[in-house]
């Protein structure tokens, strides 16, 4: 035998015995690291402090689990956090609030991801590094609660109601109907709806077909002021219409909180932004924050 020969041999034999070893190995992990290789290890993550309230967490969907998207995810949370722990939605756009989300990470307790695509195969290196994630960040509540003395706010502590919108959809087709826990046409617009609810922190409910007959509530006849709300719920009245001309959605909101009757709405958006306008006008008035503008136009 050659030595050319036998070196082929003991090459091949070392291959298949790596080959081997390396199948019995776990798969590389995917949490925090860079296209889950081998080549860049997971970054540890710290376990959540324990009885962190509900409030100071929030997430985000981003794209791999690598630095890419991460900080941008941190910023967004932290928006959404410092408008659901004051009760304040003007925070979200407040001047003041982009160089603090430039140091979200500063203010992050723990996070963490879902692969929003589980169920589905790896069939290669770049369909790890494009897979979308649920990122889910809590933060510190003593560093939020400092951020909003920082903002001249402080965390909204008294009890939240529950939003109860009484709701006329006039769609994109013929026939309009009332958004009711139980209209076949709503149901994807009630899912939009319960996305934005926790996006303000807020609890919410739609009133059954049979509560609105009660309120005679009906397409044919519309109150021009809400009901009288149970105690600890917020009822909107509201009318959501279809302009193709915009297009978008056209919306007016009504409300009465502690005796005082309160107007506004939004034009030109699409459903999701026409319930988050409804929720933080609800929020921005009952956690005394002020009240709504009239008609804030297109978002």
């Amino acid at each position: 035998m050659t030595r050319h020969r036998f070196f082929c041999i003991v090459c091949t034999a070392v291959l298949l015995a790596a080959a081997s070893a390396g199948a019995q190995q776990p798969s590389p992990p995917t949490n925090g690291n860079y296209l889950g290789s081998w080549l860049m290890p997971s970054e540890p993550q710290a376990l959540c402090p324990p009885e962190i309230p509900a409030l100071y967490q929030a997430y985000e969907i981003v794209t791999g689990t690598d630095m890419r998207q991460r900080p941008w995810g941190f910023a967004q949370t932290l928006r959404e956090v410092l408008v659901k722990v004051s009760g304040d939605p003007r925070l979200k756009t407040d001047p003041r609030t982009p160089e603090l989300t430039a140091h979200a990470a500063d203010f992050v307790a723990c996070f963490h991801y879902a692969d929003q695509m589980a169920d589905v195969p790896l069939h290669d290196e770049q369909g790890t590094y494009d897979r979308p994630y649920k990122l889910t960040v809590t933060f510190d509540p003593g560093k939020i609660d400092a951020l909003l003395a920082k903002l001249g706010d402080h965390p909204w502590r008294d009890e939240r109601p529950v939003v109860v919108p009484v709701l006329v959809v006039h769609g994109r087709k013929p026939p309009a109907y009332l958004l009711s826990a139980e209209a076949p046409e709503g149901a994807e617009q009630r899912a939009a709806f319960a996305t934005a609810a926790g996006q303000f922190g807020l609890k919410f409910r739609f009133p059954a077909d049979a509560e609105m007959a009660g309120w005679s509530v009906s397409l044919d006849h519309f109150p021009p002021s809400p009901p009288q709300p149970a105690t600890g719920e917020a009822i909107v009245l509201g009318t959501l219409d279809w302009n193709e001309s915009l297009p978008g959605w056209i919306s007016q909101w009504r409300m009465r909180w502690d005796n005082v009757d309160h107007e506004w709405g939004v034009s030109g958006v699409n459903y999701d932004a026409a319930f988050r306008d409804i929720l933080g006008g609800v929020e921005l008035i009952a956690s005394g924050n002020g009240s709504p503008d009239p008609d804030h136009g297109e978002h």
